[in-house]
């Protein structure tokens, strides 16, 4: 028979589904491996309304052989089959889907028969690996057989053939090796048996292979055993995705094992989330927080998303849309035959759906975090040592956009409970004339408590949050307020609005002090003040608004060539000693007094954790006072 062209067109899309289309080489066979699960669905449709097929699901199935001397690779279904006209359909014009059509012809009744090909361009993507391609095929009640041959954008031939039953045999004939490509790996059985499990696993009929294996020899000593390799069927796929099974029938243990092996981590996961969901979009979804932090979870390198399914066939290793960053850490897989897929199936065309299902998992994640919180607080505790920061920074991202969501789940550390506790935990143990939520930044725990700001609330019994990560004080700037109470920092704010009437006259009193120290330091400090909150301690460094000394800190850190830098109000205790001796030396000694105000003004530095504008001129300033 003389042969066939494609069209102009199809010529022109053959060459770009060859070249562009498709990202990687190896979805070739995941969309043959979809065409032939398409073909068994077809037949096993018509079994259902037509008795004499004879034909069961079970007794479907697809099979894959390899000749490795012939550099030949065939994927054989008993589906439903071509005859001459489909073949010239289907094959002859290229993005003519016979699947598409299929649901088409049956209208409502398709709603429950999943097809995957959609768009009559996955055969072609044979191509990107094969140099030549023949089909065998026979249609179900059909009498003859056909074989369609190509070897690319030169056209195509149609011939009879022999064939006894019905369904299709996709036989290619794999390209040589070449420099860049190994593309002889798709005739090795590890390889196939690889893709089948990555990209096909969960197709509804069994994919079955002969695979090679090793065994003990029967007559084989003991102390010398011999071994022979022997080749076996082996079925590849397992057919049903766990998250498709009844949660009833699914146990703890088999999630877990799931778990592990699907994400290759050695830890179970802490949290197992099934869903499933019908209404707008449909889909089902299984989804685990680690119980432990991937070691590179705070780094560049880390890549999140879900493993995204369309009716069990693998369409993006991890889609990123589906997580919200606040949720980063989740792992899992969500699958709906609801997608609109590209031409290659590998990305979507449009995100409508996406979008639903993204919102409606963010949601339910968010109520298992919560039911955590409520009902397992030890666990809760764990998760939060793993990810907290992660919220935190979700609060803070997007200027604030997701705050609402996450600020019931924040835990910090409890100057008065000495543990991490809640914002609304904080809030319900609040003194009834208590106008703040009062919080202290420092690198750690054990430092805030030595605070001198932290000393008068502590031993008024009142709670302070302890902030210990960089990120804690963005997060308070972001909240603002929580139920109705203003966050305040102890460390950088008055504790009352202008100040206690005490320290107002004190500050006139000793307002020759004051200003004498504030023309000593200059400009290293804005301002000079009586404090209201020191007690044992003479001296403290607070910020002004904004900035804070731990923003500062961070800041310099990120970035060390910006001019990144707090206000420095000094604080004095009036009542002090100290303060007493610098007064004293106001009057009878200026120099001594400078000297006094230049080393009080350092050790306000070290208690906040602030670097010494001139550490050596500090060592000879004391050892002076100690000659």
């Amino acid at each position: 028979m003389a042969k066939k062209q494609f069209k102009a067109e199809s010529k022109r899309l053959l060459d770009l589904m060859i070249n562009s289309i498709y990202t990687h080489k190896e979805i070739f066979l995941r969309e043959i491996i979809s065409n032939a699960s398409d073909a068994c669905d077809k037949l096993c449709y018509q079994a259902l309304t037509d008795p004499a097929v004879g034909l069961d699901r079970k007794d479907f199935k697809i099979e894959i052989t390899v000749d490795k001397d012939a550099r030949t690779l065939t994927v054989s279904d008993n589906g439903i089959g071509m005859d001459k006209a489909d073949l010239e359909n289907n094959l002859g014009v290229i993005a003519s889907s016979g699947s598409y059509k299929f649901k088409q012809e049956l209208g409502d009744d398709a709603r429950d028969t999943d097809v995957i090909g959609q768009f009559g361009v996955g055969f072609y993507s044979a191509f990107m690996v094969s140099d030549h391609i023949t089909v065998v095929t026979k249609k179900y009640g059909a009498e003859d057989a056909w074989m369609w041959q190509s070897a690319g954008a030169d056209g195509y031939t149609v011939t009879p053939c022999e064939k006894e039953t019905a369904g299709t045999d996709i036989i290619m004939h794999i390209k040589a090796n070449t420099e860049d490509e190994q593309y002889g790996e798709f005739l090795e059985n590890w390889k196939l048996q690889e893709l089948v499990r990555k990209y096909s696993d969960y197709i509804r009929f069994p994919i079955r292979m002969e695979v090679s294996k090793t065994r003990k020899k029967e007559d084989s000593p003991e102390d010398k055993p011999e071994y022979e390799t022997y080749t076996e069927v082996e079925t590849l796929n397992s057919m049903v995705p766990i998250w498709q099974r009844p949660r009833n029938e699914v146990t703890a243990e088999e999630y877990s094992k799931f778990y592990r092996d699907k994400f290759h981590d050695y830890a179970d996961p802490q949290r197992c989330i099934p869903v499933d969901a019908e209404g707008t979009v449909t889909y089902k979804a299984l989804l685990f927080v680690p119980g432990a932090t991937p070691f590179d979870y705070y780094t560049k390198d880390f890549e999140k998303g879900l493993q995204l399914y369309s009716n069990g066939v693998l369409i993006m290793d991890k889609c990123a849309d589906l997580l919200p960053d606040h949720f980063r850490f989740v792992r899992g897989v969500a699958d709906s035959p609801d997608l609109s897929l590209n031409i290659s199936r590998e990305l979507l065309q449009h995100n409508r759906q996406l979008k639903i299902i993204a919102g409606n998992l963010e949601k339910k994640i968010k109520a298992d975090l919560a039911k955590m919180l409520a009902e397992d607080r030890e666990s809760y505790e764990k998760f939060w040592k793993n990810f907290g920061r992660q919220l935190k920074y979700g609060v803070v991202n997007e200027y604030g956009r997701h705050k609402d969501l996450l600020q019931d789940l924040l835990l910090f550390y409890s100057s008065t409970e000495k543990k991490p506790v809640t914002l609304d935990e904080y809030v319900s143990r609040m003194k009834e004339d208590q106008p703040y939520i009062y919080y202290a930044a420092g690198e750690t725990a054990d430092k805030i408590d030595k605070l001198p700001q932290t000393e008068g609330l502590r031993d008024a019994g009142t709670e302070i949050l302890y902030f210990t990560e960089e990120v804690d004080e963005f997060c308070a700037q972001t909240l603002r307020t929580y139920k109705g109470k203003e966050l305040r920092s102890v460390l950088d704010q008055e504790i009352e609005e202008g100040g206690s009437k005490k320290a107002e006259e004190a500050a006139e009193t000793h307002k020759a002090v004051f200003d004498f120290v504030k023309e000593t330091l200059g400009d290293a400090v804005k301002e000079v003040k009586a404090s209201a909150r020191l007690k044992s301690h003479p001296v403290c460094l607070t910020a002004g608004e904004g900035l804070s000394f731990e923003m500062e800190k961070y800041f310099q850190a990120v970035q060390p060539d910006a001019a990144f830098q707090a206000d420095r109000i000094l604080e004095l205790n009036v009542e002090h000693p100290a303060f007493l001796a610098l007064e004293a030396a106001v009057e009878a000694d200026p120099g001594k007094a400078k000297t006094y105000a230049v080393l009080l003004y350092n050790q306000a530095l070290l208690i906040a954790g602030l670097p010494l504008e001139d550490p050596s001129g500090y060592t000879d300033l004391v050892c002076g006072l100690m000659n």
